[in-house]
């Protein structure tokens, strides 16, 4: 027979408002529904006629019976229902650190096990219904009392089965909140198995061994005509299709549920994003699951921030080709474009201005410099106090390097003076072989470039720094850059500081005046003379 819930405040059990009157629903209507369905199968399904033909009052006291337990059964399991599902009120701001963890096990323990306490309040009403209608009858026919105590225990099965799983759906919420800090541990509720299979016994099982008991009367007992068996089987049999489908559904979905939302959530993750969490709200191996599933991307969202860091310390190439491949000390030959810029007045620029402000400038700086520089697919290879170096073609190859970085080299110089105020800079770019590979020792390495061009590029960033438009590149550069280099003028050719051998020095058509439209055959024949 029917029981219900009762809350008291948010505060004495952690259930919100909205809970407490759904559980009043879905436990008071399907037990009324059942009893109701028992009531009409007992006096008007049945072939009890015979059986009261020599009491005409058993119906009658039946009826009063069933009407007067009906009310205090829903009075009784509201207030054992309530006690069943009440937490004591919240410790105060002030409590120790021990009582506040008895109050949280308190609350976990009554939510987690709320559907088998509350079925629990229903199964003993149906008992008692069970034991009383039983009484009742019993005396005044044996078998008489045996019919009804059947029908009831059959009705309150399957009902309270089905209170059972309209709880455990209502307290979905409230059992995501209590195991978001702690996932589900040891076995609080029946698991997958027992699940699926309390599903067939309680809703497909139990009905369908009513229709078996009524055809065992028929046989042993006798006293069914034909009319009446088949209005037996019919209200049988729909009652077990109907209870069955509900059981049924209400098992499926129990245990989608929990798939489907990792399901989801694995979309997210697919999709990049790692913030992506299964609220755990089941209590079987699937809640297990759920837990896993948010450990795992936990610790995908780690090695994705690792990563990230990683990626901006050593640059995005560098760091995917690290772990994508075995990280092996040395290096290979590679044809690569170096672009090197360095602050002007740097030094000036650090005794004049706060430190605050010295930082706020060089991020500014160095933003316009990565930002030109992974336009042009290039790297940064480090950062040398107010300078920096970016190479192009490693670690990843590029074919057309030289042009890259002389491009990056014009768009770097007008951004530089466009958008910086007070800050300039010297801009270097060479190109030419040299070794890329890791550098140090297998406790700490680097991925860096060393060779010719990078020495080359230093260089050329001092001289650039005299210059207008502060950006200088090599005649080897331009020899490797294609139609890039139509865009710049070979100016004049110097020995650099520490370098033996002439350099064939280059500026953009823009600040080489009379040049303006020198092709690469110019650079050519300026340097025949020097071949010797």
């Amino acid at each position: 027979m029917p029981g219900a819930t009762r809350g008291a405040s948010a505060e004495d059990h952690g259930l919100r408002l909205v809970t407490r009157v759904a559980l009043g629903l879905v436990v008071v209507t399907p037990n009324i529904v059942g009893a109701g369905v028992v009531l009409v199968v007992a006096a008007w399904v049945l072939p009890l006629g015979e059986l009261v033909a020599f009491d005409p009052a058993a119906l009658v006291r039946n009826l009063i019976a069933f009407g007067a337990y009906l009310l205090g059964a829903i009075l009784v399991g509201s207030i054992w229902g309530h006690f069943r599902m009440r937490v004591p009120r919240a410790p105060g701001p002030g409590a120790d650190e021990a009582t506040v963890r008895r109050h949280r096990r308190r609350v976990r323990r009554v939510v987690l096990r709320g559907p088998l306490r509350l079925a629990t309040v229903q199964a003993v009403l149906w008992i008692a219904a069970l034991v009383l209608f039983v009484l009742i009858n019993v005396f005044s026919s044996p078998r008489l009392g045996a019919s009804v105590g059947v029908t009831v225990a059959l009705g309150g099965v399957a009902t309270v089965a089905v209170t059972y799983r309209l709880v455990e759906r209502v307290l979905r919420r409230e059992v995501a909140r209590v195991l978001n800090d702690r996932p589900p541990q040891g076995r609080l509720l029946p698991g997958v198995v027992l699940r699926a299979v309390g599903s067939w016994a309680l809703g497909t099982a139990v009905p369908l061994v009513g229709v078996l008991l009524a055809a065992a009367a028929a046989l042993v007992f006798g006293g069914y005509t034909t009319e009446r068996l088949a209005i037996v089987v019919l209200v049988l049999g729909g009652v077990a299709l109907v209870v069955g489908l509900l059981v049924t559904v209400l098992t499926a979905n129990s245990t989608a549920a929990p798939v489907l939302a990792v399901r989801r959530a694995q979309r997210r993750v697919e999709d990049g994003d790692y913030d992506a969490e299964v609220p755990v709200f089941d209590t079987t191996e699937l809640g297990v699951l759920q837990a896993g599933f948010n450990t795992m991307v936990a610790g995908l969202r780690e090695r994705e921030r690792v990563r990230d860091l990683f990626g901006r310390h050593v640059g995005e190439d560098v760091a995917r080709t690290a772990l994508e491949n075995d990280v092996e000390l040395g290096g290979e030959v590679r044809e690569v474009a170096v672009l090197f810029v360095d602050l002007v007045g740097s030094t000036r620029l650090a005794a004049t201005r706060p430190p605050h402000e010295v930082v706020e400038a060089l991020n500014a700086f160095f933003a316009v410099v990565i930002d030109v520089v992974e336009q042009n697919e290039g790297w940064i290879n480090k950062f040398e106090g107010d300078a920096a170096l970016a190479v192009f073609g490693a670690p990843t190859e590029l074919p057309d390097a030289a042009a890259c970085a002389l491009r990056a080299g014009r768009e770097l110089s007008r951004r530089i003076a466009g958008e910086l105020d007070d800050i300039s800079a010297g801009i270097g770019v060479s190109a030419g072989e040299a070794v890329a590979g890791n550098i140090g020792d297998t406790r700490r390495y680097e991925y860096t470039v060393i060779g010719d061009p990078v020495n080359e590029a230093a260089r050329l960033t001092e001289a650039a720094k005299e210059i207008d438009g502060c950006v200088l590149a090599s005649g080897a550069a331009l020899e490797r850059a294609g139609g890039e280099a139509r865009r710049w003028c070979v100016i004049e050719s110097r020995v650099l500081r520490g370098r033996e051998d002439e350099t064939d020095l280059a500026v953009p058509n823009e600040h080489a005046g009379a040049c303006v439209g020198a092709e690469v055959s110019d650079l050519s024949e300026r340097r025949a003379p020097s071949l010797g």
